[in-house]
């Protein structure tokens, strides 16, 4: 296992807060009076203005916003007339079940709609309270693939703690488009948090635990990639837990070198987050310099190949966990959408 470190170096905090105590007589006599009450409060609390974490991945593109915000009016439209059938359903027993959902569907629609799919169903077991219904883990807008609804809140209760303590084991499906990489399998680790304007940003690993602008900290983010095909060369094949611990490992530090606007090749991966931060799968793809095809939040692809992108392309692919009930070992897999069946010329058995 070869471990690849980046170093960073921060600013001092003792020179941040010496560059207030400096007069500035250019300045207007409004902007000046704000430093000199700055000046008072660091005098009187020297920790007031602290040297936070610097994020490594780049702020919002400017053309993320109206985009996100169509493809949210677009889905909101979608989501409510939205209804599920028994095609949908993965899995199901007396205390789960498991839906496929679509791409641009957000999950409290899928939960909604979860009601008249048990009461359409022909399972004579016990009666489901549907009041006890609860969304165990939550996939992106634009996310497909698994998501498990829990029939009673003691059931609820114990499934989301098994997620909250990473007992979940999950793999996701990404097409991407960047650089292709040189290695085959890498394990990410870094920082993960939010930045002074609130969007999930990417630190270094060395900063896990320090303290944001607002008051969160920033926590740790791990996950590992496996290529599966590049520019449509390459063979599917089925996830592996032996395959998670054999891979080259890197320790985020500083910005990554990568320029994500070479878009030039076509990258399937499946990734397996070690941890489960908000957007972690999405944020890796794009320090890695192959952000998600669509996913103009990260900087993906929003045209390509004179196709335009309503939403990113990732999958949840699978979930493994212990039952909360019966203490059995439970596999629930999504077969894969059409854009992933694409880089292998191979029919689907489930299309989004």
């Amino acid at each position: 296992m070869t471990i690849m470190p980046l170093v960073r170096h921060l600013p001092s905090a003792n020179l941040l807060s010496a560059s207030f105590s400096k007069p500035l007589r250019f300045l207007s006599m409004a902007t000046k009076t704000h430093l000199d009450s700055i000046d008072s409060q660091v005098k009187n609390d020297p920790t007031s203005l602290q040297n936070y974490p610097v994020p490594l991945s780049p702020p919002l593109p400017s053309i993320s916003k109206n985009i996100e915000l169509n493809r949210a009016l677009t889905a909101s439209s979608r989501s409510s007339l939205f209804s599920l059938s028994r095609n949908h359903v993965l899995f199901e027993d007396q205390w789960l079940i498991a839906i496929n959902k679509p791409q641009g569907i957000y999950c409290e629609n899928v939960l909604s709609a979860v009601p008249s799919l048990l009461t359409d169903s022909t399972d004579s077991g016990t009666e489901v309270k549907l009041t006890e219904l609860h969304l165990a883990n939550r996939l992106d807008r634009d996310t497909s693939g698994i998501m498990i609804i829990t029939k009673s809140h003691k059931v609820a209760a114990k499934l989301v703690k098994a997620f909250t303590e990473h007992k979940v084991r999950k793999t996701y499906i990404a097409s991407c488009v960047g650089q292709a990489p040189k290695w085959v399998n890498i394990t990410m680790k870094s920082g993960h948090g939010r930045s002074r304007y609130g969007a999930w940003r990417v630190y270094a690993a060395s900063d896990v635990a320090k303290t944001l602008p607002g008051g969160s900290i920033v926590k740790d983010m791990e996950t590992l990639f496996e290529v599966l095909s590049v520019n449509g060369q390459g063979q599917f094949k089925e996830f592996s837990e032996s395959g998670r611990d054999i891979s080259e490992v890197m320790i985020i530090e500083q910005k990554s070198e990568i320029d994500c606007n070479l878009k030039k090749d076509e990258i399937l991966v499946r990734a397996y987050p070690k941890s489960g931060r908000t957007h972690q799968i999405r944020l890796h793809c794009q320090y890695l310099g192959m952000p998600i095809r669509g996913d103009v939040k990260y900087e993906g692809a929003y045209e390509w190949k004179e196709r335009t992108y309503d939403g990113h392309e990732l999958h949840a692919e699978s979930l493994s966990f212990e039952h909360p009930v019966t203490a059995e070992n439970v596999l629930i897999q999504a077969p894969l959408p059409l854009w992933a069946c694409q880089f292998f010329e191979s029919e689907p058995l489930w299309t989004n």
